[in-house]
């Protein structure tokens, strides 16, 4: 593989990403040279059970304690048998769960071991993505922009465009396609936009005891508050500029501000609140940009996604529109970065997570009996 690795060969990497969601383990193969998306492979899900859902939950926002050590090994277990069986793959990218993340304080914190998986896997792992970024003064957040300049590439992208990923936290990629490498000033700007699923899912979860508002069915039975909208969007957060990133739980305090409100209410609110925050965010963009693409589950909500229409002056459509998978766009990166990572390619770049200097971040971990094919 290392040979390969230095002439630029193709490669067939297997990415996996669980989300702040904490809904499950995507996986996804992506065959790239590190630069070019070259093809997309084969997919698969794992879901997390309610009971390993209860323990990393416990683990979120703790830097240290035994419900680290615990969520750890569920991280680990669900990845093995997520990427079990999948053929014909040189190299795994693997993002790790995040427990906490604060870039500007105590760091950031992905819960799984990579060279656990290499070893039960028989396959090189690439893992802790975000370290490097963040010891250079970086957010080390977000990191899928770099595969998001490469998927501007792949559709054939003339002018500029935004990737609004809407996972448990929001976070946006602005690419301007005409540049020819994502490392380029100016090719890529990056940020988290705000809370996204998280708060709607935590309310779901107090209030109902359910996993997630379905199809958006009750919040599109309420009405937003916009009490509650204003004093979110004074938040401090939105007036600093890009890059800049967020952890899950940094607007806790959005369940207090809706706690008064109906459960159909406090949902539609919480949702305006994302949507509040990526139409604040794209004052960022160096340039209006042709379109918005979606990924993430935030898209298959149909209330959100009007709400981001209501508010843009672009077309806002979900990532399949462009024959790209927004259930595996962020596993597909994971698997793109792991390949620049052996190859020495930078990840992220001043522009998309504030670092001082390019970075290529992350860990690579052999396994002593490498299986072949």
């Amino acid at each position: 593989m290392n040979k390969a690795m230095r002439a630029g060969a193709p490669v067939r990497a297997l990415g996996a990403m669980s989300g702040t969601s904490l809904d499950g383990v995507d996986a996804a193969v992506v065959e790239t040279d590190g630069e070019r998306i070259l093809g997309f492979g084969p997919t698969g899900y794992r879901a997390y059970s309610t009971e390993e859902r209860a323990v990393l939950r416990a683990a979120l926002g703790r830097w240290q304690g035994p419900e680290l050590s615990v969520a750890a090994r569920v991280v680990e277990e669900a990845h093995i048998a997520a990427l079990t069986g999948f053929d014909a793959v040189d190299l795994i990218g693997f993002h790790g769960q995040t427990a906490a993340h604060e870039p500007r304080g105590r760091g950031t914190l992905q819960l799984g071991d990579g060279s656990v998986l290499a070893e039960a896997l028989g396959r090189p792992v690439v893992w802790d993505f975000r370290s490097d970024d963040v010891a250079m003064g970086g957010e080390g957040a977000p990191l899928a922009p770099f595969f998001h300049f490469a998927c501007a590439k792949w559709i054939g992208a003339t002018g500029p465009l935004c990737f609004l990923n809407l996972g448990g936290v929001g976070n946006l990629t602005y690419v301007d396609p005409t540049f020819d490498r994502p490392e380029a000033p100016g090719a890529l700007l990056a940020f988290d936009t705000g809370p996204a699923n998280a708060p709607v899912n935590d309310l779901m979860q107090e209030r109902q005891g359910l996993e997630m508002d379905e199809g958006g069915r009750l919040a599109a039975r309420g009405t937003v508050e916009t009490g509650a909208l204003e004093l979110f969007l004074a938040e401090p957060y939105f007036a600093r500029l890009p890059p800049k990133s967020l952890d899950r739980n940094d607007f806790a305090e959005m369940i207090a501000l809706v706690g008064e409100l109906s459960d159909a209410d406090a949902a539609a609110t919480l949702l305006g609140m994302c949507a509040a925050g990526v139409v604040q965010g794209m004052d960022h963009c160096p340039h209006p940009p042709d379109r918005v693409l979606v990924t993430g589950g935030g898209r298959h909500n149909p209330v959100l996604m009007e709400m981001l229409r209501a508010g843009l002056d672009c077309p806002v459509d979900p990532v399949e529109a462009v024959g790209l998978d927004g259930d595996m766009l962020e596993a597909q990166a994971f698997a793109y970065l792991a390949v620049r990572v052996a190859r020495g390619l930078p990840t992220s770049a001043p522009g998309t997570t504030g670092v001082r200097a390019l970075v290529g971040g992350g860990t690579l971990s052999r396994p002593r009996i490498e299986k072949a094919g």
